[in-house]
Order: C-alpha cells, then structure tokens, then sequence
C-alpha cells in the first residue's frame, strides 16, 4: 500500500469496505434462494476469474458459473442457507473473509429417505475492489457436519 493508500483508507472507510465484502457473501447465499441465477446476477458479485468451491465440485471463472449454481439447485424442491455474520479482514485492494453456515435441503417428493438434506459448513472466501467495486474471487466451503442424504444418494 502506498502512503497515499495509507492516507485515503481511514476507519470509516475501512468500515463501510468490511460491510461491503460481507454483503456480497449475504447476497450471495439469499439469491441461492430466492433469485434467478444469471449472468448478470453473477458479475455483480463475482470478478471474472472467481473459484467457487463445495466439497464435492468446483467452478473456476465466471463464464458458466451461474449455469453451475442452477444445476446444482435443480436437485431440490427448494433451500434455505443461514449463515453467520462474517469476519472480514482488509489488505489494500482485497480482503478475506470467513462465516459459518446451516443450509436446508428439502428433496423433491417421493424419494425414499428423509426429505431434508442439512449441513453445517465453514465458508472462507476472498474478494477483490474492482472498477465496478468489491467483487467476490473465491468461496469455499467445507462440511462441517451433514444430517440427511445428498442428491444422488437417495435413490
């Protein structure tokens, strides 16, 4: 960081930069939701080389990315995903952060076992200040817990 970074950045701004980071992780599991994925959904939140990682796939740039999530969504009647507030942590032009996660899973009627799918995740990411503002690069998340069967595994 130069002196001039060094002089713009003051606590108010780091403030509103830390909330900022953390909304687009906010943004990011309510449109999982409750939004249509498309590509305009996915370049207001991620920048063009993002990584979006789960335990058991991974998508890397943003050509494709809101397809991914719409596939994957298809394996349930609907979700939920409630997470944690997240610590952000800034380093000039990027910032890491990190929350907790509970998602539900309700499978789509008439397959054999329960009806839930949940999971308790850790949820690490980093973001980048672009020309449009801060765009999350990449998520990950790792299984914490897990109650229930996958998709695929119920029959």
């Amino acid at each position: 960081m130069t002196s001039t970074e060094a002089e713009s950045v003051t606590p108010d701004t780091a403030m509103v930069d830390a909330f900022t980071v953390s909304g687009l992780l906010d943004r990011y599991l309510l449109a999982l939701d409750t939004e249509e994925l498309d590509d305009a959904w996915a370049r207001t939140l991620f920048t063009e080389d993002a990584v979006v990682a789960f335990p058991l796939s991974r998508h890397e740039g943003i050509a494709g990315l809101a397809r991914w999530h719409r596939a994957a969504l298809e394996n349930f009647a609907r979700t939920q995903h409630l997470n944690s507030p997240a610590v952000v942590e800034l380093s000039g032009a990027g910032a890491s952060l990190r929350a907790n996660l509970l998602s539900t899973h309700v499978h789509h009627p008439g397959g054999p076992g329960p009806e839930l799918f949940t999971t308790g995740t850790s949820v690490t990411g980093a973001a980048r200040r672009t020309p449009d503002g801060w765009r999350l690069t990449r998520l990950s998340f790792g299984l914490i817990w897990v109650d229930g069967v996958p998709p695929g595994a119920r029959g």
